[in-house]
């Protein structure tokens, strides 16, 4: 049966799979899922938040129409009574036009909460309601892949469920800064990543993560050493972060990593990685010239004859005394 639905303002030709969820007509067999990504995956921070009010749905959006990146991030938070919602900090404080706990609300009160756009972003944006985590599924869900931090891990078995029964299992990465969550989220059959700071990097070993972690997510001013360390982990994946500038970005993949995660896509879009510079060679040693031979010396004169004494043919011999 196919009908036409909309999706949070997106209007959107869908079929219905046999989950009951409506599935994207362009998913064609199945939605996009990770075998898809590239060898170098872009991944836009909280849409990109250099560049868009950070985890707004009109920020997502425009994320990813402009293209410049092959997953979207998000941060999750629970409310009181269970709705998970896109928000990064545990207040409202910083980026909407409220105060107080985000868990304090229920889903109703989260209706007259709205984002307030930073005042540095480039281009015209409005204040809007932040999304839940099921509107930011339904739009995007198949059609790019997605990755969302499980702030609460109270929240896991729920986040779970909104995956699962939309059939993107494999298309959403479930992210946190805890070994024990991730393991719990493979365990779930979920994509598991785990980010992991600077300092917790010097004293980690992350082969011992290589089971069940799908995307070790590290800190680019991390030392070479540590970066090299988890590129040789044995995860598939090892993707920096929050990268903002080519140079840094030119630095972690030059050390091996195979994913950024940029609060800046568009910008990195735009500037192309600089190769490595090719060591100059090194001009071959001149041999050295063979030493000239030395001439041999000259026998030395005896010192009567140079000084013109004649020596006696023959010694005389005094005859014995009487």
């Amino acid at each position: 049966m196919v009908i036409r639905t909309v999706l949070t303002g997106l209007t959107a030709l869908t079929l219905t799979a046999p989950n009951g969820f409506l599935a994207p007509i362009e998913w064609g067999g199945g939605p996009l899922t990770v075998d898809a990504l590239p060898r170098v995956v872009y991944t836009a921070h909280r849409g990109g938040a250099l560049e868009v009010p950070e985890n707004s749905m009109s920020g997502l959006v425009a994320a990813y129409e402009r293209g410049t990146a092959q997953v979207i991030d998000f941060d999750t938070r629970i409310l009181r009574d269970g709705t998970m919602v896109v928000m990064h900090d545990d207040t409202l404080d910083r980026t909407t036009y409220a105060t107080g706990p985000v868990h304090g609300l229920n889903r109703q009160e989260w209706q007259d909460v709205l984002v307030r756009p930073g005042a540095t972003l480039p281009g015209t944006w409005r204040p809007e309601r932040p999304p839940t985590v099921a509107e930011v599924l339904d739009r995007f869900g198949g059609r790019i892949m997605l990755m969302l931090e499980a702030k609460d891990p109270r929240s896991l078995k729920k986040l779970a469920q909104l995956i699962r029964v939309r059939g993107l299992t494999r298309s959403v990465f479930v992210n946190s800064n805890k070994p024990a969550v991730a393991r719990r989220a493979h365990e779930l059959g979920l994509l598991a990543q785990l980010w992991r700071s600077k300092t917790q990097m010097r004293t980690d070993r992350p082969e011992r993560w290589a089971s069940f972690v799908d995307v070790l997510d590290v800190d680019y001013k991390a030392r070479d050493n540590d970066l090299l360390r988890a590129v040789n982990s044995g995860i598939p994946r090892v993707w920096a972060h929050t990268v903002t500038t080519p140079k840094q970005r030119d630095r972690v993949l030059r050390l091996g990593c195979n994913g950024i995660i940029t609060d800046a896509p568009g910008l990195l879009s735009r500037t192309p990685i600089k190769p490595v510079e090719p060591v100059k060679p090194v001009e071959p040693i001149k041999p050295v010239e063979p030493a000239k031979p030395v001439e041999p010396a000259k026998p030395v004169e005896p010192l009567e004859q140079a000084m013109g004494i004649e020596r006696p043919s023959q010694v005389r011999t005094l005859p014995d005394a009487a």
